[in-house]
């Protein structure tokens, strides 16, 4: 009886050393039929920004692009940098809020995007294999982005509303001199996803959803409270500070909520071309 339990033991420990071999031989061979390939491709979309004001996704929408370099690591991971272009803008008039209408502020922005990503493949995917030709994916990275605020005046020109100091920022009002002007590079979190699809083996149409999470609340530049009319501003500053129609604000009356930061969003199509195949054709 000893001699069977010891056998079967030597069974079980066998099969066990079998299963873990070929399953590490079956990861090699799978490795081994991909090869890491470049993409390089174009974008075009749109974009819109969440702030103080606008408070709904997908208004406002305006249209930007850019290119994108892709390197797929496996069937699962891939690394992306890309270089977009776009633009947002927010107009109390059109809120819906009377409140916000009667703060009657508007601004409009182009963004200058630089960022690298890492997607996720929730399906193995591979360009030029019709077995793995489509796939969901999420992805997440950093990136540097310049903006620029602007509005118009009553004199036809579009004025750049960082500079200004609008809400007494650089100024040594009483109550606002610890205010710096905000920067206009900063940095923010991409996070979306989307769907690639495979057209043939050196092409693949990737459609992708994103928001960034910035760290600022200027991207619109309304964040604390009003500066009143102070001596040091000049004009432009002034009408541009408090556009109320229903009178000036006194100082410290609120013109934005700065409990909560900006967002924008990025959402595009991307023509993908494959610089190198060194996929190896195999068993399909």
């Amino acid at each position: 009886m000893k001699n069977l339990n010891i056998k079967k033991s030597g069974t079980r420990m066998s099969i066990s050393i079998l299963v873990i071999f070929f399953t590490f031989i079956s990861i090699h061979e799978s490795k081994a039929q991909f090869k890491p390939t470049q993409e390089i491709g174009i974008i075009g979309g749109t974009s819109y920004y969440i702030g103080d004001l606008n408070s709904t996704h997908f208004n406002n929408i305006q249209m930007g692009g850019g290119l994108t370099f892709r390197k797929n690591f496996d069937r699962r991971f891939t690394f992306k940098s890309s270089a977009i272009f776009s633009s947002i803008k927010g107009d109390d008039r059109n809120s819906s809020d009377q409140t916000k209408v009667n703060r009657n502020l508007h601004f409009k922005s182009d963004i200058m995007e630089l960022s690298g990503q890492v997607e996720f493949n929730f399906l193995p995917y591979e360009t030029g294999n019709p077995l793995y030709s489509w796939t969901p994916f999420v992805f997440a990275g950093v990136s540097l982005f310049h903006y620029n605020p602007k509005a118009e005046a009553s004199d036809g020109q579009w004025y750049e509303l960082q500079e200004l100091g609008t809400e007494g920022q650089g100024t040594t009002l009483p109550g606002k001199s610890h205010l710096k002007k905000y920067s206009l590079t900063q940095l923010s979190i991409p996070f979306g996803g989307g769907i690639k699809v495979a057209v043939n083996p050196n092409f693949n149409i990737i459609f992708e959803y994103g928001l960034r999470k910035v760290f600022t609340d200027y991207l619109d530049d309304v964040s604390t409270t009003y500066a009143g009319l102070p001596t040091e501003f000049d004009p432009i500053t002034i009408e541009l500070a408090d556009r109320s129609l229903d009178g000036p604000k006194l100082e410290g009356e609120e013109r934005g909520i700065s409990t909560n930061n900006d967002w924008y969003s990025f959402s595009g199509i991307t023509l993908s071309f494959t610089l190198q195949n060194n996929t190896k054709g195999c068993d399909y």
